[in-house]
């Protein structure tokens, strides 16, 4: 049987509690393991943190920072540490200057060796219900060999144990010391590391209770360490409303057989300057008018540019945001990972209410992987469900290379996740640029299978009849139909 969440122990980091499915299981001990700069001592700090809280009694034992360079980098992160006990075991210690090994924790020794002497007498003092070792791998240069090492190591757990005390310690990865050996006596692992889109922690040994699989991501920020689990669309359901929102223009209801359908995801393709954004945003012109809150995140473009564009053809946007209907974010895609954005995603949809989301443009998201392109559609396919489940309508902006030409309905090769694909198409008529939208694929009900024309002015879009005259749009070089019976 899983131990109940009474059973459990934050570690101070909601990302981390959630990924654990509720945090450690109390009077156990956890490895963190990471090379250095990592942000494994922060992420210890924050176990402490969570403890003090609870009115709990916790441990610092130090190995390796020097104590007042380890208390100020706390503190600017905002930790107390007048609430820690800190043991202070550090190099520079007079129980270190002496040429030998230690034993740690045989008790026929503890009053022969002073290291095995401090740790006892200092546990003992505190009596801690939470204990952070930072580094354990330090003790390996007290040993004379790697079986030493572990038969202490286990020893030292099983004493730490038995005073009730939850443990978590670090170990520091290095090619000619690895520390796989560790991991036979730990009751569960989290692994920080780097992938090609930043800092990843993933838990592969979790002893006593299952846990969120798969790597995830973190960020080390001026409050410590922040941790955004891959989003895991099954969990997250709500029942809803299956009903057609209009877009605002009639012509373009029209093409959609009424509109789209809350809760489907759709994409809006086409080149650039084709009119994808100030489509996309009439669906969110209208849900204000219902006083439903619509989110767009911009990372193609600034949100200046986007605000201005959108006052000079008439939509309400600074109401519409002083109103709190619509929210327009800006994304710097190299600075996110697509774990980070996700959750930003479900910040608005759970805790704000959003309706619509969305996100324009996708070649801009697909760079927040960075190198990674085998996970784009893993990514967009979880967040695009999570969204359905939610009941939330999604709009992705996918710019296509081409803008005239051979036909594209998307770029990313992203046809298969929509419900809907709308396209906006250049073409040119007697000399003249002009454009083009028509519906490719609606799943919930037919559509209109003709092309009009689109236009956008000062008063907003403007959509024509269906361009029966002429063919070959799609080819972008469109040429009149003969309609003469004679």
């Amino acid at each position: 049987m899983a131990p109940s969440l009474s059973d459990r122990l934050s570690t101070g980091i909601p990302g981390l509690d959630e990924i654990l499915s509720g945090g450690l299981i109390r009077e156990r001990s956890y490895m963190i393991r990471g090379q250095a700069g990592s942000g494994k001592t922060i992420l210890s700090l924050h176990f402490l943190a969570a403890g003090v809280e609870r009115g709990e009694t916790v441990l610092f034992i130090n190995l390796e920072e020097d104590l007042s360079d380890l208390k100020a980098n706390a503190e600017a992160l905002g930790f107390d540490t007048d609430a820690i006990e800190f043991l202070d075991l550090s190099p520079g210690a007079d129980v270190f200057t002496e040429d030998q090994s230690y034993e740690v924790f045989a008790p026929e020794e503890v009053e022969r060796e002073p290291i095995t002497e401090r740790i006892v007498e200092g546990v003992t003092a505190v009596d801690p219900d939470r204990v952070v070792v930072d580094p354990l791998t330090q003790l390996r240069f007290l040993m004379s060999d790697d079986y030493q090492f572990r038969k202490q190591v286990v020893g030292f757990m099983r004493f730490l144990k038995d005073r009730d005390a939850t443990v978590l310690f670090t170990v520091q990865d290095t090619e000619s010391l690895p520390t796989d050996d560790l991991e036979f006596v730990t009751d569960g692992t989290i692994r920080l590391d780097t992938a090609g889109y930043g800092k990843t922690i993933a838990v592969p040994k979790f002893r006593g209770s299952s846990t969120q699989g798969g790597e995830h991501a973190y960020r080390v920020t001026d409050a410590g360490v922040e941790v955004y689990p891959a989003l895991q669309p099954g969990e997250h359901a709500v029942e809803f409303d299956f009903e057609q929102i209009s877009s605002g223009v009639d012509e373009v209801d029209a093409l959609l057989n009424g509109g789209i359908e809350r809760g489907t995801v759709s994409i809006v393709s086409g080149p650039t300057g084709a009119g994808k954004t100030t489509l996309s945003t009439q669906f969110m012109r209208e849900a204000a008018k219902r006083g439903e809150r619509s989110v767009i995140y911009l990372f193609e473009e600034s949100e200046e540019t986007f605000l201005s564009r959108s006052r000079a053809i008439g939509v309400p946007v600074d109401e519409m945001i002083e109103q709190g209907t619509l929210q327009v974010t800006e994304v710097e895609a190299l600075e996110r990972s697509p774990q980070e954005f996700a959750r930003m995603v479900r910040e608005e949809v759970e805790a704000r209410d959003a309706k619509i989301v969305m996100v324009d443009g996708i070649a801009g998201y697909r760079l927040t992987l960075r190198g990674t392109d085998g996970t784009m559609l893993q990514q967009i396919h979880a967040l695009g469900r999570y969204l359905k489940n939610m009941g939330v309508t999604t709009i992705f902006v996918d710019e296509t290379r081409n803008i005239t030409g051979e036909f594209q309905a998307t770029m990313e090769n992203m046809s298969y996740l929509a419900d809907n694909i709308i396209f906006l198409r250049h073409i040119e008529v007697d000399g003249e640029l002009r454009k083009a939208i028509g519906v490719l694929k609606k799943r919930t009900s037919d559509f209109e299978r003709t092309i009009r024309e689109f236009r956008i002015t000062d008063r907003g879009i403007e959509v024509g009849e269906p361009m029966s005259q002429l063919s070959g749009i799609l080819s972008g070089a469109p040429e009149a139909v003969d309609r003469d019976p004679d």
